[in-house]
């Protein structure tokens, strides 16, 4: 179990320690699977949301460093994980990755001997019984592994990011992303996402254009398709492609329902009425929590952290 920062068997250390971040909700079914890759960390520190279901008993098993929180948005609750570190260096890790034995491999060794402040790592997505080097997912190049002091959480939700303070490198070996159970699982995460990017968009003064439902999507399919060769999926790849283009459609057709409701209502086009239509009449934290530790899968529509600018 991982209770702080630790050198395992009393041995010399050979690396700087290291802890692993996970914040959560409602993640039995793969939580274990992730702290399972991770348990090498000298510290593990999880922010669980007041999960349902058995997900903090098996973090347990793992760490004592179990913080629980009401889910504040994406940026809010990972820099509180961060906060809770004692490691010089961290790990941010989602509930549906896991670290490959060769991602592990490269990280123990650049913690030798350091050459950057931050490093990214390539995510490779398992999904439809396949891993997706092509097709628009892969590298998908993240900012995992960092020096604590050295970065700040930014960006918008759902679209947070690690801002880096520093020089950066890239590392080869993979995060290994379990992105949706299934089809299902899939639109239906596109449609809680869409709504929460449409109410932080509209939270910024934006407006949706003709472009934005029309040429936006097409170049999100073409760039999927083609330039990421997702043809060379078979159906899958055409599925993907088309469900990528229709999550940015959803996005600011949702952006323009909400501008459209306030303007009608003689309000502006930020406040607390449009928050609410933004999000597709669901409140905003049921649309979050319920995609909470999978967070990550936004980016398995292909989209980067600052796409909602």
């Amino acid at each position: 179990m991982s209770s702080g920062p630790r050198n395992a068997g009393g041995t010399a250390r050979t690396r700087a320690p290291l802890s692993c971040t996970i914040i959560c909700y409602d993640e039995e079914e793969g939580i274990r699977a992730a702290l399972e890759s991770v348990k090498w960390c000298d510290e593990i520190v999880v922010v669980d949301s007041f999960s349902t279901d058995r997900t903090v008993e098996i973090c347990r098993e793992y760490t004592d460093r179990i913080f629980q929180r009401e889910w504040p948005g994406f940026v809010e609750q990972k820099a509180f994980a961060l906060e809770q570190t004692r490691c010089a260096w961290v790990l941010n890790l989602d509930a549906d990755e896991r670290v490959s034995p060769e991602l592990r491999r490269e990280i123990e060794g650049v913690l030798r001997s350091p050459d950057a402040d931050g490093y990214y790592v390539p995510r490779l997505v398992y999904y439809l019984g396949r891993w997706w080097r092509r097709g628009g997912w892969y590298p998908d190049y993240r900012l995992r592994l960092f020096r604590r002091d050295r970065v700040v959480w930014g960006g918008i939700d759902p679209h947070e990011k690690v801002i880096l303070q520093g020089r950066s490198r890239r590392l080869r070996g993979p995060l290994l992303h379990y992105t949706y159970r299934d089809v299902a699982d899939h639109v239906a995460t596109i449609n809680g996402f869409s709504g929460v990017a449409a109410r932080e968009l509209l939270l910024r003064g934006r407006n949706a254009s003709w472009s934005d439902l029309l040429l936006r999507p097409l170049w999100r399919f073409f760039r999927f398709y083609v330039l990421r060769r997702g043809f060379a999926q078979g159906l899958a790849g055409l599925f993907v492609a088309q469900s990528a283009a229709f999550y940015v459609f959803a996005r600011y057709a949702k952006l323009w329902e909400a501008v459209d409701a306030v303007r009608r209502d003689g309000g502006e086009t930020c406040g607390a009425a449009g928050t609410e239509r933004a999000s597709h009449e669901t409140p905003a934290t049921d649309a979050q929590r319920t995609h909470d530790a999978r967070h990550a899968r936004l980016a398995a529509h292909g989209v980067p952290p600052d796409a909602a600018r």
